[in-house]
């Protein structure tokens, strides 16, 4: 039997607790999200400013702050790991030794940060010695890491017991991401960048300073592909390019071989180099256990004859045996060829706080640059501040050499106030005042004046060149590239994985079919490319497809159709302008809401798309792109103006603060722009009425508005088309592009369609020719594809017809594209 319970069962119910009801699916959701971001920030993603993740951040400093420098001698691992757990790491100390273990092996890091006395593990998978036999202490290349890091140079966060403080980033006065790579799986996202030759990747830098605008093309005349400590072969380069273009990318790895004749005309196959992180015990093993499995056949016996010279597998063949069938099975069947995926996942800084983003091998060097410059700039700043403070004290010490026997006179009369006497007398501050009171007896001889002088007018040059260094930018980078060359110089080597050229080899936009794609693009920022096949063509007055998903307070912003292959130029509320292929959007099904702009683009915060055009290259042939502004204004560029573009983006249209740019059109010289409001009135004048301008003008007026009324569109107005207007409410009409006369720009222009209740007001206009379909999509994310040719032609003071029913009471056209015609469906009910 059980024995009652020795206590009141009311006693535990604690009658004044409170307890707070939480339904369990947002609960879940949040405390899942928090500890998904805890990973990818603070644990398994690396930073693109200094490549380190946390723990690795964390065992260099402390070292650093021990004195672990490489001149100083070797340590316990046990006393580094201590430091880190006890000031830094609140973790296991497995995960610290680990990481201290990696960051001192030359098999895993191409540029080792730490020198490791004892057995640190090896190619084979041996595991290190426990870290009270190793030792360890900073390699000299850890002196760049963290050079000028107690110069005010980075930020700092307490630690997690707020006991004492840990730096945010390390200088990193080299890009290491890049140089040693990094490896990490997060919560739904994993990173995998490979190493790089560090002389390659500095020379890009300096190529990115000597020429902002330089393409991946120019980079990679330095930056041949990865450099992989264990050295191998990679074969071939479209994956390269790929992983650089788009931060994504498969990279094939090949063993370095010879073939050896021996014995009676026998051949054995010497294995000298294997591919990045392959394990060499395992990879025997294997080729070892599928010769015995009759799986490779021809192989009489496989050895490991590794030394201190290097390493040599030997693999010997069979009489009869094939040497270049048997060696191509091994590389069908073994790691002795293994596929390295490239995922260039790292955390940016955006407004202080750390993203997760995809980069493309540009935008690193971008990021790394960036933070350098803020880097040199903090530094010369906190040089500047102790320059002053010294050269201050100094000027103090000097007006007591040039009155020496009243400063003793003043001192000797005074019991206890000698400072502030001399304060008074000679205008002093405290600091100097004190400096002047701690001077020795010694300083008062002339050598000491002579130096005294000499010193100041250094400091005074010091200064000098600090205030110049923060004036000029130019400057600044000059610095930037001098410190890099140094560091290229003292560290740099050549470069051990060979690239090998393969035949036929594809690049990555040729493995991307060539089709018509919708491109989508919503209020709240979320893009998509969707095939045009998905979407078949209904009649006049249908009630459309679902074309995209969005939440209840999202909506569709934009869309157009333009192929896999053509650039898409992303035009910013503020002006600015950013570049990517077609392909380069992710695709999604019709009825997909589509991926985040931001990880696509690096847009700044609040920054938001308002403009997308499509072309298929940048040249300098003539062509223009004349801009609009939802005020009116108007601006022409040359099209080779944005030919250049950065992963950051450039200025392209300089705006009032309440203006936004809403349309751009591609132009030749000789065409006629139409200009339409929302209240129905429309200009139309000489593109030639605008001239060229540099990408920082403000532009110049187009057409002259009423209160209340703004731009809608524009559109190039072409002899023989007809200009297709659309309202909110489903109305629509084609007019002759005759009808409107060319009138000078600046006007407030003539009547473009009857704006009734009924009709609601134009949301956007188009010239069409009549063989094409007409996209309209609504608020609700409605999209309904039509034949331009069914829309009836009327002047333009007129109403339309209806072109498009609502499912939604209150729902209204947003927005209106083009696209090929295609065949009517039999049915046209709308689906879901």
């Amino acid at each position: 039997m059980s024995k009652k319970p020795q206590y009141d069962p009311e006693e535990i119910r604690y009658p004044e607790q409170k307890i707070v009801e939480s339904p369990l699916v947002p609960e879940m959701e949040k405390s899942y999200i928090e500890y998904a971001m805890s990973v990818i920030v603070g644990r398994a993603l690396p930073d693109v400013r200094d490549g380190l993740k946390p723990v690795h951040r964390r065992i260099l400093y402390s070292m650093y702050e021990s004195g672990l420098t490489h001149d100083k001698p070797f340590k316990k691992s046990a006393t580094c790991v201590g430091d880190v757990l006890g000031k830094y790491h609140p973790h296991g100390d497995t995960s610290v030794y680990d990481a201290l273990v990696r960051l001192a092996q030359d098999f895993s890091m191409r540029y080792p940060l730490v020198e490791g006395h004892g057995n640190f593990g090896s190619v084979d998978g041996d595991p290190p010695a426990a870290y009270r036999y190793t030792e360890a202490r900073l390699a000299r290349l850890s002196d760049e890491m963290l050079r000028d890091i107690e110069k005010e140079t980075v930020d700092w966060d307490p630690n997690y017991d707020e006991s004492t403080q840990e730096p945010k980033v390390l200088p990193s006065r080299f890009p290491n991401l890049l140089v040693n790579g990094s490896s990490g799986i997060a919560v739904g996202m994993a990173t995998n960048i490979p190493p790089h030759n560090m002389r390659e990747v500095i020379n890009a830098c300096i190529c990115v300073l000597d020429n902002p605008e330089a393409q991946l093309s120019d980079l990679m005349q330095y930056i041949k592909g990865p450099d992989f400590p264990t050295r191998g072969i990679i074969m071939g380069r479209s994956g390269i390019r790929a992983a650089y273009a788009t931060g994504r990318g498969r990279v094939v790895m090949r063993a370095r071989h010879e073939f050896e004749e021996f014995g009676n005309g026998r051949t054995r196959i010497i294995i000298t180099e294997i591919p990045y992180q392959v394990n060499k015990r395992q990879l025997i093993k294997s080729m070892a256990d599928q010769v015995e499995d009759k799986r490779l056949e021809g192989i009489s016996d496989i050895r490991d004859e590794t030394d201190r010279n290097g390493m040599r597998i030997v693999i010997e063949l069979k009489r009869d045996a094939n040497p270049q069938v048997v060696l191509n099975r091994l590389f069908a069947q073994t790691q002795l060829q293994t596929t390295f995926a490239i995922n260039m996942l790292a955390l940016t800084e955006v407004n202080g706080k750390l993203q997760p983003r995809i980069l493309s091998l540009r935008h690193i060097i971008d990021e790394y640059l960036s933070f350098q410059e803020e880097i040199i700039v903090r530094r010369t700043r906190y040089d500047l501040r102790k320059a002053q403070e010294r050269a201050h004290l100094l000027e103090g010490l000097l007006v007591a050499q040039d009155n020496i026997d009243e400063v003793i006179k003043i001192i000797r009369s005074s019991y206890d106030n000698a400072k502030e006497n001399l304060m008074a007398r000679f205008g002093l501050d405290d600091i100097q005042a004190q400096a002047i009171c701690d001077m020795r007896l010694i300083a008062l001889q002339g050598l000491n004046r002579e130096k005294l002088e000499e010193e100041y007018k250094e400091l005074e040059e010091k200064i000098a060149y600090y205030n110049q260094v923060l004036s000029d930018d130019s400057l600044v980078r000059k610095i930037l590239k001098e410190e890099l060359q140094a560091v290229s110089d003292k560290f740099g080597d050549d470069r051990v994985t060979e690239i090998q050229d393969v035949e036929d080899e594809i690049d990555i936009e040729d493995l991307i079919e060539e089709e018509q794609c919708v491109f989508t693009l919503t209020q709240a920022g979320y893009i998509k490319r969707t095939p045009v096949s998905e979407y078949a063509a209904q009649s006049k007055g249908g009630m459309g497809k679902k074309g995209i998903t969005t939440r209840e307070e999202d909506s569709v912003a934009e869309v157009f159709t333009a192929s896999t292959h053509d650039y898409i130029l992303f035009f910013t509320d503020t002006g600015k302008v950013y570049r990517k292929k077609g392909y380069q959007i992710p695709e999604s099904g019709k009825a997909a809401k589509g991926t985040n702009i931001v990880n696509i683009l690096q847009v700044e915060q609040g920054e938001r798309i308002q403009a997308m055009i499509h072309t298929r290259s940048i040249e300098d042939d003539g062509r223009f792109l004349f801009m609009v502004t939802r005020k009116g204004t108007v601006k022409r560029i040359p099209a080779n103006a944005l030919k250049n573009l950065r992963n950051n983006g450039i200025r392209a249209l300089r705006m009032e603060e309440d203006d936004a740019l809403i349309s751009v059109r591609e132009t030749d010289g000789t065409r006629k722009i139409l200009i339409a409001t929302h209240d129905g009135m429309a200009v139309c004048f000489d593109e030639n009425d605008v001239r060229p301008m540099g990408r920082d003008a403000y532009g110049v007026r187009g057409i002259k508005l009423r209160e209340g009324d703004y731009v809608v569109g524009a559109a190039r107005a072409r002899a023989g088309k007809t200009v297709l207007s659309i309202t909110e409410k489903g109305y629509g009409k084609r007019t002759p592009v005759e009808e409107y006369r060319i009138t000078n720009r600046g006007g407030l222009g003539i009547k473009n369609y009857m704006v009734t209740d009924k009709t609601g007001p134009v949301v956007g206009i188009k010239v069409v020719d009549g063989t094409e379909d007409l996209l309209l999509v609504t608020q609700a994310g409605i999209l309904i594809r039509t034949p331009v040719e069914s829309i009836r032609t009327a002047g333009r003071a007129t109403q339309g017809v209806i072109v498009m029913r609502f499912k939604e009471e209150g729902d209204q056209v947003i927005s209106m594209a083009l696209t090929e015609h295609e065949e009517e469906e039999t049915s046209t009910e709308g689906v879901e």
